[in-house]
């Protein structure tokens, strides 16, 4: 399974960007997919996470702000991001769980960067 992620870049406090995470390949029933975030110098942490019947978790940090969603037929993942703030500055991952596949799937990261 491979995952491809878009939507990344420079905005202001504030402003909005949406992310974007298609899944193709040897792909049989995928569970769930979501993002995590990585800032320099920091672990890299959950952010969001939907289940293929529309069950979201997020972070505390972004609850409010963030929305997840999940396009089953096309195997996309997106991530709305309002209300930006700089602390929300690091490379994004996508990632993807499979039914009966102890694998989880990562994609290559797009960097988010709020300025002040």
């Amino acid at each position: 399974v491979q995952l491809q992620a878009s939507g990344g870049g420079l905005v202001q406090l504030g402003g909005s960007l949406r992310l974007s995470c298609k899944a193709s390949g040897s792909i049989f029933s995928i569970n769930a997919m979501g993002w995590y975030r990585q800032a320099p110098g920091e672990q890299r942490e959950l952010v969001a996470t939907i289940t293929s019947g529309g069950s979201a978790n997020y972070a505390d940090s972004v609850k409010g702000r963030f929305t997840v969603s999940m396009d089953n037929a096309k195997n996309t993942v997106y991530l709305q991001m309002n209300s930006l703030k700089p602390e929300d500055t690091a490379v994004y991952f996508c990632i993807a769980d499979q039914q009966f596949d102890p694998r989880r799937y990562w994609g290559q990261g797009t960097q988010v960067t709020v300025s002040s």
